[in-house]
């Protein structure tokens, strides 16, 4: 289930960073992610329905973590398409007042859902097995009768306010860099470049393109909330090379009939002798 929903994922990072290229205005290429966020919901809705859980942790990782990462995406890009079109057009103390309005209806929804903020940014998993098992009704959970409106094949009492909590995390830093972008124009301060990094990547590109995937499929930046293409932006940035296609490369790599992980499983090698070595020398 993991390796096929990884997939759809990976297409779909692959798919919006593409798209924010596209010669075409800034709504558009948020119209164009949000059909393709939509299209790559329904084939891991499709998949999901057909899909029989081994048990029910594997259930709960869906629910809780997976899913949360394509619903989240629309979430947010859809946010990002209204505020295009509502944006107040005026002096900046106007549309900061606005901004300002909209990081307060964020802090509000944290606070009405507060409870279950705590439990799921501690990483608690004991209530789990109602929050993120289908057709586990409660009373005392389920208040909000959007729950019956939902499909039941395909949604949990939790799974969408986990996707709500990691698209306000986005929805709030994109808020907040908008004020830093006004102050900075009020003040007559530019954009500082990021410094950079002497560091350049001279392996094969295949190479720097396991450690890429491995990395996203660890989750261990941003708690797992990284995408592909951030970490992707990253390396380039910081190792002075251009990755181009790196999602084609990763099917290439994922085709080879042995060593599909060949550079990782040198580096283990590598590592290990030199652990080796050093134990020689205490």
């Amino acid at each position: 289930m993991q390796s096929t929903t990884s997939k759809f994922l990976s297409e779909l990072d692959n798919q919006l960073h593409l798209i924010k290229f596209e010669p075409v205005s800034q709504l558009k290429i948020v119209e164009l992610s949000i059909e393709s966020i939509f299209q790559s919901i329904n084939k891991l809705k499709l998949y999901i329905t057909k899909y029989k859980f081994q048990n029910e942790k594997e259930e709960i990782i869906f629910f809780k973590k997976i899913k949360p990462q394509f619903i989240s995406k629309f979430i947010y890009y859809n946010y990002i398409y209204s505020f295009i079109l509502q944006r107040p057009i005026g002096c900046s103390k106007m549309v900061k007042k606005y901004l300002n309005s909209e990081l307060k209806t964020l802090h509000q929804f944290h606070e009405k859902n507060l409870d279950f903020c705590k439990y799921y940014r501690s990483g608690c998993e004991y209530l789990d097995h109602k929050y993120f098992v289908r057709g586990q009704f409660d009373l005392k959970i389920n208040h909000n009768s959007a729950y019956f409106e939902s499909d039941v094949k395909f949604s949990t009492n939790r799974d969408f306010l986990v996707s709500s909590i990691m698209a306000n995390d986005l929805i709030e830093l994109f808020l907040k860099n908008e004020i830093t972008s006004l102050d900075n124009l009020e003040n007559g301060i530019l954009k500082p470049e990021a410094p950079k990094s002497n560091l350049k990547w001279t392996a094969p590109k295949a190479a720097i393109i396991e450690l890429l995937y491995a990395f996203h499929a660890d989750g261990c930046f941003n708690n797992g909330n990284a995408n592909i293409t951030q970490i992707a932006t990253a390396f380039e940035s910081v190792f002075n090379i251009e990755l181009g296609q790196y999602s084609r490369t990763f099917l290439e790599i994922n085709a080879r009939k042995t060593g599909r992980t060949k550079y990782l499983d040198s580096l283990k090698e590598k590592l290990l002798k030199r652990m080796d070595e050093a134990d020689g020398d205490v």
